[in-house]
């Protein structure tokens, strides 16, 4: 990814392993690749639905990591996509899909963006596609292994405020609200995209802008380190009075807009379609375990369960809380990946779960613990005067006597 305007062998266009986009991960499809990134759970990858959608339709994917310790490949064992996926407009272009082994642990595991706030923000865009530069278009053809790039760009508006003004030459039929749109700028007014078709004026970000390109379908756009777009699709739209494109094709130069399905528009069809497929999880709150233990190889799942007990004046009603782990003996990195989020609790539920995973290992140590925080309850409290709550769990050893 990423056309960009600095030359994609530049250090500074590459997302290296170890530079924090580990859990950005190449999505293979049959014969085609996209983009996609390892989600908070660390089971499942979010990408986009078309990667599923060729002209065969497949069920299936390769899931290539490039981390510290190498390249692995992972087979899915389950692929959902959204089932209200519009293929003609591009609506709802998202898929998960669950990994059939344990990710590499040093693979970072990202939260989703939930506010409504996005239109206006810097991003950071990352992704396996094919690389090029704003003045010339991706390249082509590109013959090389694929390399993961990063960029910086900002949301300019809803796709349905474009498809507003095209009117009858739009090519999109966009449900307002569920996908976000940036252009390529390049510092010139008579490129700027979104400025000339819906006077969204901005002229870019200098030699840190860039765009999606093939390859990059289902790649992360990051507002801080959360998951806010999924890419979707390019496109170079010109009006009766404006061609903004830097040239006549459609390859990602400047004056090209790309789209991104907005996640926080999907939180609750991710939140719930992530749960339904936890490893193991309690039926109930007696049944939560308060140990674990943590195996030799790869992570084991030890559950949190929060409940609401309180009562929605409004059936619609969707209330969350903030949470976070903290290292006790047991030390986040080595003994748990840390993780921290917020908890939705959605309409028709009255409880949910916080899954940490466990790291394996074969060094005899003693029975370890840490801990969850929960915090800044949304629709509900903890009870007079309490802030917050504080769960802990116990990393039982299976690796012989401490010591000895």
């Amino acid at each position: 990814m990423v056309t960009t305007v600095l030359p994609y062998t530049d250090a500074r266009t590459r997302a290296l392993a170890g530079d924090g986009f580990d859990g950005v991960v190449r999505v293979v499809v049959g014969s085609m690749y996209g983009t996609g990134v390892l989600l908070f759970d660390g089971a499942a990858v979010l990408t986009a639905a078309h990667l599923f959608n060729q002209s065969t339709k497949f069920n299936s994917a390769n899931v290539i990591f490039e981390t510290l310790s190498g390249t692995q490949t992972i087979a899915s064992s389950q692929v959902l996509t959204h089932p209200n996926y519009d293929t003609a407009n591009s609506n709802n272009d998202l898929a998960l899909v669950w990994l059939s082994q344990d990710a590499p642990t040093n693979a970072e595991r990202y939260g989703i963006y939930r506010a409504n706030n996005e239109i206006g923000q810097t991003i950071t865009l990352v992704g396996y596609g094919i690389p090029g530069s704003g003045a010339l278009g991706a390249l082509s053809p590109f013959n090389e292994r694929p390399v993961r790039l990063k960029a910086n760009n900002q949301f300019d508006a809803d796709v349905a405020l474009l498809d507003k003004y095209m009117g009858e030459q739009s090519i999109w039929e966009a449900v307002n609200g569920k996908q976000l749109i940036a252009d390529f700028d390049n510092g010139l007014a008579q490129n700027d995209a979104l400025g000339l078709l819906i006077q969204k004026v901005g002229l870019g970000l200098g030699s840190a802008e860039g765009l999606i390109s093939k390859g990059d379908s289902g790649g992360p756009a990051f507002i801080g380190n959360l998951v806010a777009g999924v890419a979707s699709y390019t496109s170079r739209p010109s009006g009766l009075d404006a061609v903004p494109d830097i040239n006549s094709l459609s390859d990602s130069s400047f004056g090209e807009i790309a789209s991104w399905q907005r996640v926080s528009a999907y939180q609750q069809w991710i939140d719930q379609s992530l749960r339904t497929m936890y490893p193991n999880p309690p039926a109930s709150q007696a049944a939560v375990q308060k140990t674990v233990t943590e195996t030799n190889v790869g992570t084991t799942p030890v559950y949190f369960w929060v409940q609401f007990t309180g009562f929605r004046t409004d059936p619609k009603q969707i209330v969350s809380v903030d949470y976070a782990t903290r290292s006790g003996t047991a030390l986040a990195g080595q003994d748990f990946i840390a993780t921290q989020g917020s908890l939705k609790i959605y309409p028709n539920e009255d409880h949910a779960l916080i899954l940490v995973e466990v790291i394996g290992d074969n060094i005899p140590e003693p029975d370890e613990t840490f801990y969850l925080d929960v915090f800044n309850p949304v629709g509900g409290s903890f009870g007079p005067g309490v802030v917050q709550l504080t769960a802990v769990r116990t990393i039982l050893n299976d690796d012989g006597i401490f010591g000895i």
